[in-house]
This record gives structure tokens, C-alpha cells and sequence, in this order.
């Protein structure tokens, strides 16, 4: 499938938001062993609930795909118009089995072993933000997807623009 601008722009999007947040990984500076247990020890409960957050808003809006493809009317809308939604489904998935992986592996008690040395904690706070951050991300470009869907669905059925892209044109398809 081509990417669109509406595609493009969603990811975009994604990208902004990612740059943003490794922005504030940055501002943190570098960390020791010890400094980054601490932190991970921290932030732990703010990553679960992250990820809690992101496996439930994916599987919500995998649920609300199906009541757009309820509402789509095949008759007035392209095909493409459906393989975006199943574009978007596809990425959501994805999104939703990442975000359930991570949020296991962070349940992992690696703070309490001992034999993990502390430098490997630094890389582990980082490997974390990284994780929270591309998952935030795709989540957002998930949700920038669906809306430009939605909005093309209501500008053509609701508003009854005729010249969209994703429209058929009833005129040209009963000449043809």
C-alpha cells in the first residue's frame, strides 16, 4: 500500500512526538549504574501503567474499527478507504502486542537481583525509554490514522463531498 499524505502526516506526527520525548532522555544527562536502579526502581510503575494505557486504548480501538466498517458504506466509499482501516488494524496490532511484551518484560523483578551488574542498569533505564517512547508514538500514529479516516467518512457521507479522493463518483461509475 502507498502512503498517502494522510499516512505520511500521521507518522510525522509519530515522529515529532518521539523526538520530543528522546529530548527529555537527553536532559537527564548521563547516568551511573546506581542513578539508573534507582530510577528504573521509580519509574516502574509509571512504565506499567503506560503500557497498561497503550494495550488498552490499541484493543479499544481495534473493537471501534469494526463499527466504522458498520457505519462505511461500500457503496460510496473506494476500496482504499478500506485498506486504510485495515492498515490501521494491522498497526494497531502490532502496537498492542508490543505494548503487552513490554509491559511483561518490565514486570520482571531485575532490580532485586544481584548478579546483574550496575552498569547494565544504565542501559536498561535507556532501553526503557526508548521502549515507552516508540510505543507512545505508534500509538499516536495509530490515533492520527483513524482520525483522518473518520474525518474522510464524514466529509463524504455526512457532508456529501462528491470530489474527495477516497469518494466514488456515482456520475462517472453509471457512465462507465
Amino acid at each position: 500500500m502507498k502512503f498517502n499524505r494522510y499516512i505520511k502526516r500521521a507518522i510525522l506526527g509519530g515522529v515529532i512526538s518521539m523526538i520530543i520525548i528522546f529530548l527529555g532522555t537527553v536532559l537527564i544527562g548521563k547516568l551511573s549504574g546506581y542513578e539508573a536502579k534507582i530510577l528504573i526502581e521509580n519509574s516502574i510503575d509509571g512504565i506499567n501503567t503506560l503500557c497498561n494505557t497503550i494495550t488498552l486504548a490499541s484493543a479499544t480501538i481495534l473493537a471501534l474499527l469494526l463499527t466504522l466498517l458498520g457505519v462505511s458504506n461500500k457503496s460510496k466509499l473506494k476500496p482504499e478507504h478500506y485498506k486504510h482501516v485495515l492498515f490501521i488494524a494491522k498497526l494497531d496490532t502490532i502496537v498492542f502486542v508490543a505494548a503487552m511484551i513490554s509491559f511483561l518484560l518490565f514486570n520482571l523483578p531485575i532490580t532485586d537481583s544481584e548478579n546483574i551488574p550496575e552498569s547494565w542498569f544504565t542501559i536498561m533505564y535507556y532501553i526503557s525509554l526508548a521502549v515507552s517512547s516508540v510505543l507512545s508514538s505508534a500509538l499516536i500514529i495509530v490515533v492520527l490514522m483513524l482520525y483522518n479516516t473518520i474525518v474522510s467518512i464524514i466529509k463524504i457521507m455526512g457532508l456529501g463531498m462528491t470530489d474527495h479522493p477516497l469518494a466514488i463518483d456515482e456520475k462517472k461509475a453509471k457512465k462507465d
